[in-house]
């Protein structure tokens, strides 16, 4: 079978309205719920919520791609791109400080018209630590672009994309469109899920560059999302598509065999609209944190609110088996002593749940 690029109708996609209304009514719905939400917050809150739902994103992108960064990191480059820190933190890591750069240029420039020299602009921040490929550069290397798993010599190939001849004038073509479907364009797509959906397919299928072309392109579907939009929101379509990763490529892998989208379509609306609820989520939980601290400053000492902040700030399977006496001398470089005081007055708040026995002691958070 040939590939989407190699049929007579590339890259004229066609996809089924059907159901797409209700998703987008929804999308608006939700959007606009959030929006009323967070500009309810004080100033600071809102602050706190957009740095994680940006880091999430940061990281979610790049997990799904194997990288694993470092969350201090990351928020670090993101705090210095948004001018958050008095005194630019110094970052080591250029793979975390290229993501974050990535994700505040992508909100900053959401209503530009897309260029060529934007996206190797940021494909440069992206993969400046790459020694190993052309950086800021169209693919030019004569061997074909593969998507490929399976161990050596059992490899099966999923997509293979237009050689690099190709991809100069491909690009050209996607920036047209891309910019034709913005609004006021000559073919704009009202329905921003289904416009960031043909995006990042139709960006991905193509494969212009060595590598990062899947973050690439999550970035891309963000912009076109942002951009319909209005306005940049408050979301993580990585998020939602690292937590089923296998669904993703495989709607990737059908939807480049074909250019009739409609399963493609309907799959990445969904993702848009679930990453709008966790939103919701993240919001609420900022809401619930501030509380918190509201209500427990009085009785928290500085090594506890610390830890119970890490706890807070960590996602769940990071601070698998809870809190231990370990971990909390670790984070708060306490004693045993210490450490172990300051457990059990947690626990005679009811902040800290303790479960198991002896060593095996760990305590898990009661929000």
């Amino acid at each position: 079978m040939k590939y989407n690029w190699q049929q007579k109708d590339w890259p004229q996609f066609k996809y089924s309205p059907d159901g797409l209304n209700e998703n987008f009514v929804r999308f608006i719905e939700e959007t606009a719920l959030l929006g009323g939400m967070v500009s309810a917050l004080p100033e600071e809150m809102q602050t706190e919520t957009l740095l994680s739902i940006m880091l999430a994103e940061a990281i979610k992108t790049s997990e799904i791609e194997g990288e694993f960064l470092s969350r201090p990191d990351v928020l670090s480059s993101i705090r210095n791109k948004l001018g958050l820190n008095v005194r630019p933190d110094s970052i080591k890591d250029k793979r975390a400080k290229g993501v974050g750069e990535l994700m505040v240029a992508v909100r900053n420039t959401f209503s530009e018209r897309l260029t060529e020299e934007m996206l190797l602009s940021w494909h440069a921040m992206l993969m400046k630590y790459n020694t190993r490929i052309n950086v800021a550069a169209w693919r030019s290397h004569q061997e074909p672009m593969q998507v490929v798993s399976g161990t050596l010599g059992k490899e099966k190939v999923h997509f293979e994309a237009p050689p690099s001849s190709r991809v100069p004038a491909e690009m050209k073509k996607f920036i047209v469109w891309f910019n034709d479907t913005a609004p006021g364009g000559k073919k704009e797509i009202r329905n921003a899920p289904v416009r960031a959906a043909i995006a990042h397919l139709y960006f991905e299928s193509i494969h212009p560059f060595e590598d990062g072309n899947g973050r690439m392109g999550r970035a891309i579907a963000e912009k076109a999302l942002f951009q319909t939009a209005g306005r940049p929101l408050l979301l993580s379509l990585s998020q939602i598509i690292e937590s089923g990763k296998s669904d993703y490529y495989k709607g990737l892998e059908q939807a480049q065999r074909s250019n009739e989208i409609s399963a493609w379509i309907r799959y990445f609306v969904d993702v848009v609209v679930r990453a709008t609820l966790w939103a919701r989520n993240t919001v609420e939980f900022t809401l619930k944190k501030s509380r918190f601290f509201d209500f427990f400053k009085v009785h928290l000492n500085e090594r506890q609110t610390k830890a119970i902040r890490r706890m807070m700030d960590a996602e769940p399977e990071r601070f698998t088996g809870g809190m231990t006496a370990k971990k909390y001398m670790s984070i708060t470089k306490a004693s045993k002593a210490t450490a172990t005081r300051d457990l059990q007055h947690l626990v005679e708040l009811n902040i800290l749940m303790p479960s198991g026995a002896g060593r095996s002691v760990h305590y898990g958070l009661n929000m």
